[in-house]
């Protein structure tokens, strides 16, 4: 190879070196070190395996510079007019995909690359090829996911609103002693649940599954202001689980003379055991419950994501017992990272 680029002069290799370190396009940069290190005696081998490229690739630019010189190494398709993939169709192809294609008149629920080129052609008048259009779905940052099912909550819009400005007035202006918990129960399935897991090409893991189902319940509560989490464990999800959790707040937090449960309406809270209960309590709990099926308002929903996330998905537990006790180990581990953290948090604040 080196043959190819004989009697090339000294100042040529100098100007090259000038031109590569104020050279910002990474595929220039690499057209550039593959003549430089052919020049300075490497073979197209050695070249390509240090720069990590192909050796064709090095045959193929080495021949561009021996017929075109300097400016055979950029693209030549620079020149090949305006791109396509301008801000505008970026800007509109971002909306599309945040939509349905049902939005947009097409009885198919999912989008597929071709459906989006027939639709940008509806919207924007510009054709694409698939690849292309896999390259503007990079540029926009689409990803292929699995969707999250939810439920609308049935109430107004006005009267949801409302009740989430209250709850959060609470937060906002909690009387001194006051302690205010989001509070919610989960499930905990022998089961395991099966999630997302890397593998490599042509594997697929097992998750071993038992014989016969075994359920334990949690229910939970999550301190706003410290995120300390306290649980109580139960074989059945029933009012008792709820008051049992009511008793270890009111033991937890003995000298709050009011501790606010934030919850859903799940039908367990709201039994005439638990009102019972609260009356026995002499207000010292109180009950704010949140609008029907809004679980991004309740903060502790996102702990037993992550429980699920780091125990029970893809879990391989032979025995509803050893299953809790991975349960129990994680939330007592989590409890000690949060107080850990919030101490590092405080020491900070008074050095500053």
């Amino acid at each position: 190879m080196t043959s190819i680029l004989a009697g090339v002069r000294f100042s040529v290799k100098e100007k090259l070196c000038k031109h590569l370190r104020r050279c910002r396009n990474a595929g220039v940069r690499i057209r550039y070190l593959i003549v430089i290190n052919l020049l300075n005696g490497r073979s197209a081998y050695q070249t390509a395996e240090v720069l990590g490229v192909h050796n064709t690739t090095v045959y193929r630019v080495a021949r561009r510079f021996r017929a075109h010189g300097e400016w055979g190494l950029w693209d030549a398709r620079e020149d090949n007019g305006q791109t396509k993939l301008d801000e505008h169709f970026l800007t509109v192809l971002y909306w599309i995909v945040r939509a349905t294609p049902q939005h947009y008149g097409w009885r198919r629920p999912t989008w597929t690359r071709e459906l989006l080129i027939e639709t940008m052609v509806r919207e924007t008048g510009i054709r694409v090829h698939v690849t292309t259009m896999s390259r503007a779905l990079a540029l926009v940052k689409a990803r292929r996911g699995r969707p999250r099912p939810t439920v609308g909550c049935p109430w107004a819009k006005a009267a949801k609103t409302r009740r989430l400005n209250v709850i959060r007035h609470l937060l906002a202006t909690l009387p001194r002693g006051h302690i205010a918990v989001y509070e919610d129960e989960v499930d905990i399935h022998l089961n395991p649940k099966i999630g997302l897991d890397w593998m490599v090409r042509g594997q697929q893991k097992e998750v071993e599954t038992p014989g016969q189902n075994g359920k334990r319940y949690l229910a939970g509560t999550l301190d706003t202001r410290t995120g300390r989490l306290l649980w109580v464990e139960g074989e059945r999800k029933t009012s008792a689980l709820f008051i049992a959790l009511l008793n270890q707040l009111l033991q937890t937090y003995a000298d709050a003379p009011v501790v606010h449960v934030i919850l859903d309406n799940y039908r367990i809270h709201d039994s005439k055991i638990v009102h019972a209960a609260l009356t026995g309590f002499g207000g010292r709990i109180q009950l704010h419950f949140l609008p029907p099926y809004c679980p991004n308002d309740n903060k502790i929903e996102r702990v037993w994501q992550d429980l699920h996330a780091n125990v029970t998905r893809n879990h391989t537990c032979e025995d509803i017992g050893t299953l809790m006790c991975e349960v129990r180990y994680y939330l007592r581990k989590r409890n000690r990272r949060t107080l850990r953290k919030r101490s590092e948090n405080t020491t900070k604040r008074s050095a500053a």
